[in-house]
This record gives structure tokens, C-alpha cells and sequence, in this order.
């Protein structure tokens, strides 16, 4: 895998760029660096990206704009990185769709892992080999298509719903099990393979991110449904 992914790296601080593009290289990946928001504009759109390591703290843009951005151009897997580790920053980055987040100073054997993981998992959805999803490549329900080998979500009146790496498997995770409680212990195994520090606070965000991309009422849920003090229960009228 790692011969043909290419990292883009962007940090305003070159010295942390220098490091890591050197380490990533003898790791195999190819590294692209940027220092701001406008040179990982330009570098993304001229060159084929499978994951950006981006800093949370920029001149100009900061990260989060930035993943928003990312999130609006593409589903490439992205991982923060950042000095800051209070809960509430990593809730904010996970809002935005980033699939992991790594707190200032790392260990590069830490963020290595952490960046084959989440390539592994990214592929795994390209390739529509997601181990919680059933064997047809798209699942149906309630006039919504879920295509499990294209990763594409389309909603009833033909629109395409982008989704995010974690809101896809999450998503394949409930739909197939549809009217059976999942924990969030369940639900963390199956989306997130506890392959970094993710927490019940992780799957009842985007549980939230979910049923605003399935339109379905924050208040009064009726496709995916908080059982108190069990999970949550996929609970669609019809399925296929």
C-alpha cells in the first residue's frame, strides 16, 4: 500500500515538515508538503492525495477550514494533528470528518500506524470490503440506496449524500443489522476496529452527523433510534 500513497503534509512549521516528509519517504509513501492553506488548494488539485496530515493550528485558514474544504472536494481520509488535546478539540475535529486525530509531540512510529490504519480502512470502503455490511452492494431502505463497493449514499430524490470514511461504516454497521440494539462498544468494533483512541462520545457524534445526512429528525428519530441505556437500534420501514 504504501509505495503508491501519497501524504500531503501540511504545517506551517517547515522544520516538522522537513521531519516527517523524511521519515514517510524511507517508509515507502510518497510526501507532499504545504505550509498554508492556499499551497494544499493548489496541491491538491494537481496531484492524486490518499491522505493529509493537517495541522490544526494555521496562519490564515486554520485546519478546521481547511478539512471543511477537503470534506466539500472529496472523502480523502484526514488526520489532525495538533498541540491541542482537550476532548472538546478532538469532538470539533470529528464534527468536521476527520478520521483520526494525534496530539503534538508524537511518536513517528504512533503516526505511522495511525496512518496505515486509516488507509487500510479507506481502501477497505473504496473496495466495498466492509466486514459489518451484508453481502449485496447496495442496501435499500426507506427509498435511500446505500452502495457498499462504490461508497455512495443516494437519497430518495436521486442525491447524492456524501459521507465521510466513519459515517460509512458506521452506516453499513447499523444498516446491516437493521432493528437490532447495538452498543456503543458494538458499534466502535465494527466502524472504528478501536484502532485509535476513539470513545462513546466518538459514535453518538456521528450518530448526530448521520441522521442530519439521512434528514431524519433530531428530536424524534424514526430511522436510526437511541435505546437508553443499550445503543442504538437501525429501524428503517422497509429493507432490502
Amino acid at each position: 500500500m504504501s509505495s503508491d500513497s501519497t501524504i500531503l503534509v501540511v504545517d506551517d512549521d517547515p522544520r516538522i515538515c522537513r521531519l516527517l516528509s523524511r521519515y514517510l519517504t524511507q517508509e515507502g509513501y510518497q510526501v507532499e508538503t504545504a505550509h498554508n492553506g492556499g499551497e494544499m488548494r493548489s496541491l491538491f488539485k494537481s496531484r492524486m492525495v490518499d491522505l493529509v496530515l493537517l495541522d490544526l493550528v494555521l496562519p490564515g485558514d486554520d485546519g478546521l477550514s481547511l478539512a471543511r474544504w477537503l470534506r466539500g472536494e472529496s472523502r480523502i481520509p484526514i488526520i489532525f494533528l495538533s498541540g491541542k488535546g482537550e476532548t472538546v478539540d478532538k469532538v470539533v475535529g470529528l464534527e468536521v470528518g476527520a478520521d483520526d486525530y494525534i496530539t503534538k509531540p508524537f511518536e513517528q512510529i504512533e503516526l505511522l500506524a495511525r496512518i496505515r490504519s486509516v488507509l487500510r480502512r479507506s481502501q477497505a470502503a473504496r473496495d466495498g470490503r466492509q466486514p459489518e455490511a451484508s453481502d449485496a452492494e447496495v442496501i435499500r431502505f426507506d427509498g435511500w440506496n446505500l452502495d457498499t463497493a462504490a461508497h455512495r449514499l443516494t437519497a430518495p430524490d436521486g442525491e447524492e449524500v456524501p459521507l465521510t470514511n466513519a459515517q460509512f461504516r458506521l452506516l453499513c454497521a447499523l444498516a446491516s443489522a437493521p432493528r437490532r440494539v447495538l452498543s456503543r462498544d458494538q458499534l466502535l468494533d465494527l466502524a472504528w476496529s478501536r484502532d485509535w483512541d476513539a470513545t462513546d462520545r466518538t459514535v453518538d457524534i456521528h450518530i448526530s452527523q448521520l441522521r442530519r445526512k439521512l434528514r431524519d429528525d433530531a428530536e424524534r428519530p424514526r430511522l436510526i433510534k437511541t435505546v437508553r441505556g443499550a445503543g442504538y437500534m437501525f429501524e428503517p420501514s422497509e429493507q432490502a
